[in-house]
């Protein structure tokens, strides 16, 4: 009997092993979205950059998080022998790359709003200080319970914040991360002129749509591993992945007229809303929810461009601050039972847990981003910004005409 439960330890440990790197790979592959997402909607003078920074900020990251930030988190410390770290066939380093791809989300969500006039090395420190201590921070007392936050939130209201994937703990704290940097900066030069918006062409809508598909395929690795363990995976959460994904596609596609810049960021939108409530609702929460939050990016996106002149480029404060936000609220309402969603689930806690994201993210935001643009600055030069950050700080274009 002793032999056979070794062997049943040791099939449950290699197979949690090999699902959760899957995932990690699968989310992996979506900063390969992020780059070319911002490489086809910048100026083809910036492509370098875009493709430069998500690479660079993935390494800071992965530096930062392994170091610092997993230890702040999760209370986990890799500085032990090789022979520690590999046992259970090494699956608690195989669920840190796993969550570093998340954590590394945050400085690529980022990276897309502050696009075409942002300083290279003062970003990556700010990566740094991020991936190190501000999302942890958060990220532990949602997904650890660190600080006794989530307990209290059960006591009172009878559940604790939910966020399954990370619709507040990665997509609301970069989104609104990236506003506070995008309002430290200011618009580009030429945005407005005379009161008026000015617009700036995508270089690329096939660079833009392709990263657009990569994203969509990596977010089923992003939501579905989320379980973490074989054992919770869920054919539920891959439909409603779907379900809201369709969602925000149709109504990007009608409220934003056909325009295939809204239509490629549809989906993207409902994906970002349906991780806090994938494992909860019911398929056709899902699709409500995905619908809602790709309405939601196109009036957003147009009122901070157009009214608002908030210049973010990409458009990752309304995609994943405000569509993040939505998310972890329609966790609380279609997660109801009464709404054919599992239950389990407190509207009130989802909004006071939404609630201390933003509020942690915007004042982290600001607090990094304002210490360096005080000390190093964060913008490039007017002659920089004229020619574009490829030739001003990596020396080659895009493209040769040779």
């Amino acid at each position: 009997m002793e032999t056979l439960q070794s062997a049943v330890d040791t099939l449950v440990h290699s197979s949690n092993t090999l699902f959760i790197l899957i995932g990690a790979v699968m989310v992996l592959a979506m900063h390969a979205g992020f780059a070319f997402l911002e490489v086809g909607t910048v100026r083809q003078k910036n492509q370098v950059n875009a493709l430069s920074k998500i690479l660079s900020d993935f390494a800071v990251s992965t530096l930062a998080y392994f170091f610092i930030g997993y230890w702040i988190s999760y209370g986990v410390t890799f500085m032990q022998p090789a022979a520690v770290l590999s046992a259970d066939h090494g699956y608690p380093l195989v669920k840190f790359f796993f969550l570093l791809t998340f954590a590394a989300a945050i400085p690529a969500i980022i990276s897309g709003g502050i696009a075409e006039r942002a300083r290279f090395v003062p970003q990556l420190c700010a990566t740094a200080l991020i991936v190190a201590f501000i999302y942890p921070f958060f990220e532990g007392i949602v997904w650890n319970g660190n600080y006794g936050v989530q307990a209290w939130l059960t006591v009172q209201f009878g559940a604790a914040f939910h966020d399954f994937a990370g619709s507040v703990v990665v997509h609301a704290m970069g989104g609104w991360l990236a506003l506070a940097a995008v309002l430290l900066l200011g618009p580009r030069n030429g945005r407005y002129r005379d009161g008026r918006l000015v617009a700036f062409a995508p270089s690329s809508i096939p660079f833009l749509a392709l990263g657009s598909w990569i994203l969509i395929v990596g977010w089923f690795g992003f939501n579905v591993m989320s379980a973490q363990t074989l054992q919770g995976v869920s054919g539920l959460v891959a439909v409603n992945s779907l379900m809201a994904m369709v969602g925000g596609t149709v109504a990007a596609l009608i409220v934003g007229r056909n325009d295939p810049g809204f239509l490629h960021n549809g989906p993207l939108a409902g994906l970002v809303a349906i991780c806090a409530g994938s494992d909860l609702m019911h398929p056709v929460g899902a699709l409500v929810t995905g619908a809602i939050a790709g309405a939601l990016f196109v009036w957003c996106f147009t009122a901070a461009q157009v009214k608002w002149r908030i210049d973010d480029v990409l458009g990752v404060w309304p995609l994943h601050g405000l569509c993040g936000v939505w998310g972890a609220i329609a966790c609380g309402i279609f997660g109801q039972t009464a709404l054919g969603g599992l239950g389990g689930v407190s509207l009130i806690s989802q909004l006071l847990g939404t609630a201390l994201g933003v509020a942690v993210a915007l004042l982290g935001g600001f607090v990094v981003y304002g210490v360096i643009k005080a000390l190093h600055g964060l913008r490039l030069t007017q002659e920089q910004e004229y020619y574009g950050a490829d030739l001003s700080l990596h020396k080659i274009g895009a493209v040769s005409q040779d």
